[in-house]
């Protein structure tokens, strides 16, 4: 996972890398990546973030002079193109010729936690596509016996610590390194590899604290220059990007926050872009990149070269589609308009039979779905765009109420959406975290099977075995009451019981689970039940085995959609005890 491919040659020109970051919530993404995007702006002006582009440049000048003691003399790169929004989700959507955008990753795990579920997400996502990636270990200085030094290089700073905290350091990178082996990732830390290609380099990290990245910035330099310069070579052609964010700006109209990653654009260019009714071509208005120089984050500039954050105001009021490419056109607009049409296609196993996914671009749409998919969710229709009526009244049409359930993952329910669905069964689960959604949908699905079975089972006896408590007689006739223990299925009132013979055993008044009457009760559970029609030591014993007596039709239901194995097993005895009187009892079915 160390890298996509290696090359002897050297480049004539290169381009910057694609860097993006993910990791798991609260993990320190947002910190680290402020940290590294500070390196290249001389002043934070506040404010400044809201009008910044979602991709910042570290230029080649602020890395060299970050890592100047560690010796990255004879870098070619012109510097790092960072993804401001961190997370697998914003990585997911920036997609190139059906592949990924970015050409490295920094995932970022907290040393004291370990692997998360969002880090298994992003791992599953980087390994899907191939990219090589570095760890951040970050909040080292939350590790025991940390001294604070005054530096910024991880490698001077642990020099100067206790060997307590370096055994306590190593001890939590060694845990990393064997949840990653488990993922099929060799790792180690930075410093220890002598081969990039076949180990996944940990640096050791402290948002907090400022120390390692420029460890960060370096191994992220190397790499790209010695194993990805094939895929980082400048080339002059047509400008192609990726859209990261489509913003709607009444004063302006609208602006495409994209990653440019190969070619140049232009004020002027005529420009193919997908929106909700296909692909679709607008002209260039005005173009901006990120500055860290003046009072403004944004510079406005006439022409721009890969690899570059730009924000492009276009002519045009189009439902341009995030995560979806934007080409310029040349005199190649049909071959362009093709390509738009191939790298918009989505890619998500769909099914004949499935819930309904909402997503607010392509890359998320495959992200939420593969998740899903790979927790053995279903999915009938998968789409771009805010959950309306339309998706209500189809949901609310499946056949299946356990499928009667839409995902929206950075979308909203627009109202009328939401007045539909109060007169609908339909659920909605909504959210910005991947793996809470996929818990959230598994929830759901499980309380409506829940629900459905128990309707199921209200509606017919149910085929259980209950064994009269001796320990708990209370009444021996009109009507008995006992204690009893139901062993399978569940009973309820109303129910009919048998023998282990065959023979009628009266018929459940009332059940009363300690102080609480009750209609129904599940197994396992001991309760008090009241039972009519028979006497206690002549119809029945203590100590007898009774069961729910059923019908053929039961028989027949069951067949076609069994229920727990429990029931299905106790089905077969009361089968067997019925045959004693009719050998084809429960056949003809």
């Amino acid at each position: 996972m160390a890298t996509k491919s290696s090359t002897s040659q050297t480049a004539s020109k290169l381009r910057q890398p694609i860097v993006c970051v993910l990791g798991h919530v609260d993990h320190g993404k947002t910190t680290l990546l402020d940290l590294i995007r500070g390196t290249s702006v001389a002043s934070k002006e506040p404010g400044g973030i809201t009008q910044r582009i979602a991709a910042t440049t570290v230029d080649i000048s602020r890395i060299l002079k970050e890592t100047e003691k560690l010796n990255t003399k004879g870098l070619k790169i012109p510097g790092l193109l960072f993804i401001d929004t961190p997370g697998h989700v914003a990585f997911s959507n920036m997609r190139a010729r059906g592949g990924a955008l970015a050409d490295l990753a920094i995932l970022v795990i907290d040393i004291n936690e370990g692997i998360m579920p969002q880090t298994v997400e992003s791992i599953d996502i980087l390994k899907k596509f191939k990219t090589p990636f570095i760890i951040a270990a970050n909040k080292i200085d939350l590790i025991p016996f940390f001294t604070d030094v005054k530096t910024t290089l991880f490698t001077e700073f642990i020099r100067k610590q206790r060997p307590e905290y370096v055994n306590e350091l190593d001890n939590r990178i060694y845990g990393i390194m064997n949840k990653l082996y488990e993922f099929g990732l060799n790792s180690d830390r930075f410093d220890r590899i002598s081969d990039f290609t076949k180990t996944v380099a940990i640096v050791p990290v402290s948002a907090k604290k400022n120390i390692g990245v420029p460890e960060i910035l370096m191994v992220l330099a190397g790499l790209a220059q010695r194993f990805l310069e094939r895929e980082i070579e400048y080339k002059d052609i047509n400008g192609h990007a990726t859209i990261i964010e489509v913003r709607k700006e009444e004063s302006a109209g609208i602006t495409l926050d994209a990653v440019l990653y190969q070619g140049t654009i232009s004020v002027g260019d005529t420009i193919a872009v997908n929106t909700k009714n296909g692909p679709a071509v607008t002209k260039v208005k005005a173009l901006f990149v990120n500055t860290g120089k003046g009072q403004r984050s944004l510079k406005e500039v006439k022409k721009v070269s890969a690899a570059e954050g730009i924000r492009v105001l276009i002519s045009d009021k189009i439902d341009v589609i995030s995560g979806s490419p934007m080409i310029v056109v040349n005199d190649n607009l049909d071959q362009v308009m093709k390509e738009i049409e191939e790298e918009s296609k989505i890619d998500i196993q769909l099914s004949e039979d499935g819930i309904y996914v909402k997503a607010e671009a392509i890359g998320s749409l495959e992200a939420i779905s593969y998740e899903l998919n790979k927790q053995g969710i279903k999915i009938r229709q998968a789409q771009v765009g805010d959950i309306t009526k339309r998706d209500i009244m189809d949901v609310s049409t499946l056949s299946d109420p356990i499928n009667r359930i839409i995902v929206g993952f950075n979308v909203s329910v627009l109202p009328e959406a939401k007045e539909a669905m109060s007169s609908s069964d339909v659920s909605i689960v909504n959210g910005d975290i991947i793996y809470k959604i996929v818990e959230d949908t598994q929830k759901v699905m499980d309380d409506r099977r829940k629900m459905l079975l128990q309707g199921r089972k209200m509606s017919m006896p149910v085929p259980s075995r209950i064994r009269i408590l001796p320990q708990y007689i209370f009444r021996a006739s009109k009507p008995v009451i006992v204690g009893v223990r139901v062993e399978t299925g569940q009973i309820k009132v109303g129910d009919n019981l048998i023998r282990g013979d065959g023979k009628y055993a009266g018929t459940i008044k009332s059940i009363r689970n300690e102080d609480i009457s009750v209609r129904y009760q599940d197994a396992p559970a001991e309760v008090a039940v009241a039972i009519d029609n028979v006497t206690l030591n002549r119809q029945i014993f203590p100590d007898d085995v009774l069961y729910v007596d059923i019908n053929e039709n039961v028989v027949k239901e069951l067949r076609r959609a069994p229920m727990e194995k429990d029931i299905m097993d106790t089905l077969e005895e009361i089968i067997k005890i019925k045959r004693k009187d009719n050998p084809f009892w429960g056949t003809r079915v």
